[in-house]
């Protein structure tokens, strides 16, 4: 097979873009095996989406507008929230299974921020899982899909400015192989795994970002990293997540001296923005020691009908959310900031694209909207193929790539990192422990070529954050606590500047 697309990732931005390209081949790129791995299936909370006659495409814009703390783009989010149904129908008509009432409705629960109940849900928290099933069987199938498993890829090469193809290491064959396309599309994921604590499979660590940076794409608002408040606390690595679904059931956050501490910081209490929640637990932990999300009185027995996959985990921990308060932590969960796009998926890079988290598409500014997430995954990775379909189309072809110079494995000696990125460059900020972490950072030696891709990453991240010297939804500082007029970082590859702050109103940029 030929093919002039190369997709990278199998998450549900990979498998859905791909889909969505048919009749046109395109070759798929994963890790791992598809169907397995990623942070999709994971996915507890469901999709948002005005799917009642009480919503609307505008109230769902709004929620979108204020969640995002100034620097949403508006056009961006009207595109997600209008054509985010549509989505939600090619979905079950893939098959999916959705969860409906007794009259064949779909059931629509709230969650933070939401001013109406949208979150349409799969098996009650298990719609990644579900979801990821239907499209792996169904790429699987599909003709015009070639899949490559276990190929890591490490490059994105150029000729004069534009998208040459990719360089990979191919682990089942053991060597170094490379693909000529004229268009890459990077569903690579997030960064979570640059955090001692963290939501995401351990290798979500931005290798897609710092490609795309290598290759000379401009990064957005990479500072903005969006921390779960409710991962449940049992010292796992990575930690389960009790979906934001179950306060939006109605359960309530204590300290623990069992006081509820959530109203008196936000009138929407537990179901404030994410970030105030987040900051609130840790505040809890912080003066407490503790943190408790209590189901017992709101869902009780019928907790482990209604969320199957928080209640497997919190059992494993020997804890019955049905009559015991689980243990809770913020936890590094989603990255808004990533590889700036247009409306289409397009990079600033001729022949670069990017879908899902890995983009940065305007719709998440500086605080994910619950459940927005897996909607702009499809909403713009249906885009994105549609916009590629329409190209001139030219040869893939398969070559011996060049080696690199570290061994070409996954990330091994980030734990040190990971704790200091926790510490230094999560919930709370300062310009001496951003400082001092990004000296460590670049004082790090990497062992293979992924250490070598998160370190970069890493950096490029804490770089933002000293660079945007104001506090705003995800990104706060204790040394900047108010809020500046909206600007954008934007960070781009200068090999003859340091590090700039832009002196006008729409960006700053910082210049490597």
């Amino acid at each position: 097979m030929t093919s002039p697309t190369i997709i990278v990732g199998a998450g549900i931005a990979g498998l859905y873009t791909a889909l969505a390209m048919a009749p046109r081949p395109v070759l798929l790129v994963t890790a791992g095996r598809v169907g397995h791995g990623g942070s999709s299936r994971w996915a507890q909370g469901g999709l948002a989406a005005a799917m009642s006659l009480e919503d609307s495409h505008e109230l769902h814009l709004k929620d979108t507008l204020a969640a995002g703390a100034g620097l949403v783009d508006e056009h961006a989010a009207r595109i997600l929230c209008t054509e985010g149904p549509d989505r939600i129908e090619d979905l079950f008509q893939l098959g999916v299974p959705f969860d409906r009432d007794s009259n064949g409705q779909l059931k629509l629960g709230r969650e933070a921020a939401h001013s109406r109940d949208r979150i349409v849900h799969v098996g009650g928290d298990e719609a990644g899982a579900k979801i990821m099933e239907v499209l792996t069987e169904r790429a699987m199938q599909a003709r015009h899909i070639e899949i490559r498993e276990r190929t890591i890829v490490h490059r994105i090469t150029t000729h004069h400015g534009e998208v040459s193809g990719i360089e990979a290491w191919d682990a089942d064959r053991q060597c170094f192989v490379g693909f000529a396309a004229w268009n890459v599309v990077l569903a690579t994921g997030g960064i979570g795994g640059l955090y001692a604590v963290t939501t995401n499979p351990l290798y979500a660590q931005g290798h897609g970002l710092a490609m795309a940076y290598e290759a000379g794409a401009q990064l957005r608002d990479l500072e903005f990293v969006q921390f779960h408040p409710t991962a449940i606390d049992i010292r796992q690595d990575p930690a389960p997540l009790a979906t934001e679904a179950i306060r939006g059931e109605g359960a309530t956050l204590h300290d623990a001296h069992g006081r509820r501490f959530m109203p008196a910081l936000h009138p929407d209490a537990e179901l404030a923005p994410r970030d105030v929640v987040a900051r609130g637990v840790a505040g809890a932990i912080a003066s407490t020691g503790e943190a408790f999300l209590d189901a017992r009185k709101a869902i009780g027995q019928k907790f482990r009908d209604k969320f199957p996959t928080v209640y497997e985990s919190c059992m494993a921990a020997g804890i019955d959310p049905a009559i015991k308060p689980i243990p809770v932590a913020p936890a590094a969960h989603y990255h808004m900031g990533g590889i700036a796009t247009d409306t289409d998926g397009r990079s600033t890079v001729t022949g670069l694209w990017a879908v899902g988290e890995c983009a940065s598409t305007g719709v998440h500014g500086a605080n994910r909207l619950a459940s927005n997430s897996l909607l702009e995954a499809l909403v713009f990775g249906q885009r994105a193929a549609d916009a590629l379909r329409g190209l001139a189309q030219a040869p893939r072809t398969e070559f011996e790539a060049a080696p690199t110079t570290l061994p070409p494995r996954p990330p091994i000696s980030m734990t040190p990192i990971r704790q200091a990125m926790a510490e230094q460059c999560g919930l709370l900020r300062e310009a001496g422990g951003l400082s001092t972490l990004l000296d460590r950072i670049r004082e790090t030696l990497p062992e293979t070529e992924g250490d070598r891709l998160s370190l970069l990453t890493a950096e490029l991240i804490v770089e933002a954050a000293l660079a945007r010297t104001e506090s705003r939804g995800a990104h706060s500082r204790l040394d900047y606590p108010e809020t500046l007029p909206p600007m954008h970082t934007m960070t781009v590859r200068n090999e003859d500047a340091a590090l700039v702050l832009a002196e006008d109103i729409q960006a700053y940029e910082v210049l490597k």
